[in-house]
């Protein structure tokens, strides 16, 4: 029986062809790996002395404070996000208009306005004594309207026979959308509202452009004003620090996300079926109608 494919199998001068190319990609990438840690050896970046400010109590507790703001940050803006995003997905899908325009322009309007514009005219026009709600409000109406692209298609690309079948039984709209659509549609919507919580997180770091002293904010603080050793900044090890933090949160929300996944592929499972009864065929042939 064939099998139909969307390829041809490679022959063995392909074969032989592609491990040559994928030696030559790995030997390139290690030079090139090579040649930026040679450059920075050659201007000092890996002196022990850069890295002494990361043993004293006071500059870890300062990376303490400057996480915990961040993900304080986050979490604010992650959660009214998440509600923007509801409340103009509804809109969009809505059955009025007026509210589907109004709707449609503001989540056009704040995708496409630069997230760093944003947060800046916030911070200079209204929030310049809070500059964390600046960065929050900021978040909010950008990842809220991509939050909100995201619901909206997540519904859309259900099978239509489940809203007219709810219809058909004569359920109401907010009834179709509650009880049914938006339950199965967060199931196939939710890597890629992790994928934007995450997009959330990292942004949080534009907080250090108006001076909030979230975790870049800190880190930019510390390679600028410790004393330069051999006249050279600690802007390296400041990058690997805090970057290794970073991607240790995005990990985390990720893992999150991934365990969230399971329990719902588990809780869809259902209970096993029960065990078949036995028929005792005696009973089952003896037995006939009565006279």
């Amino acid at each position: 029986m064939s099998t139909n494919v969307l390829f041809d199998a490679p022959g063995p001068k392909a074969r032989v062809r592609n491990r040559v190319y994928g030696v030559l990609a790995s030997v390139a990438i290690l030079g090139l790996i090579a040649f930026v840690l040679h450059r920075l050896d050659v201007t000092g970046q890996f002196q022990h002395g850069l890295w002494d400010t990361y043993q004293y109590n006071d500059t870890q507790e300062r990376i303490v404070e400057g996480l915990l703001t961040t993900l304080k940050t986050f979490a604010i803006a992650a959660a009214l996000s998440l509600a923007l995003g509801a409340l103009l997905a509804t809109g969009r899908l809505s059955d009025h208009r007026p509210v589907r325009w109004a709707a449609t322009v503001l989540v056009e309007f704040f995708r496409a306005m630069p997230l760093l514009i944003m947060i800046f005219l916030l911070y200079a026009a209204i929030f310049t004594t809070e500059p964390m709600w600046a960065l929050v409000i900021g978040l909010t109406l950008y990842n809220g309207s991509v939050q909100a692209e995201i619901f909206r298609s997540g519904i859309k690309a259900l099978p239509k026979g489940q809203s007219e079948a709810a219809y058909a039984i004569g359920l109401r709209k907010t009834q179709v959308m509650t009880g049914i659509l938006v339950p199965q549609a967060v199931r196939s919507m939710l890597p890629s509202i992790i994928s934007q919580l995450v997009v959330t997180l990292k942004d949080t770091s534009l907080g250090f452009i108006i001076l909030y002293e979230e975790l870049l904010f800190v880190g930019k603080s510390f390679a600028q004003q410790q004393v330069p050793v051999g006249g050279v900044y600690p802007f390296i090890p400041m990058v690997i620090v805090f970057g290794s933090i970073y991607i240790l949160l995005c990990l985390a929300l990720s893992g999150i996300a991934n365990w969230i996944e399971r329990r719902t592929k588990r809780s869809r499972k259902g209970a096993p079926p029960a065990p078949p009864v036995p028929v005792e065929l005696g009973n089952a042939a003896g037995a006939g109608p009565a006279a």
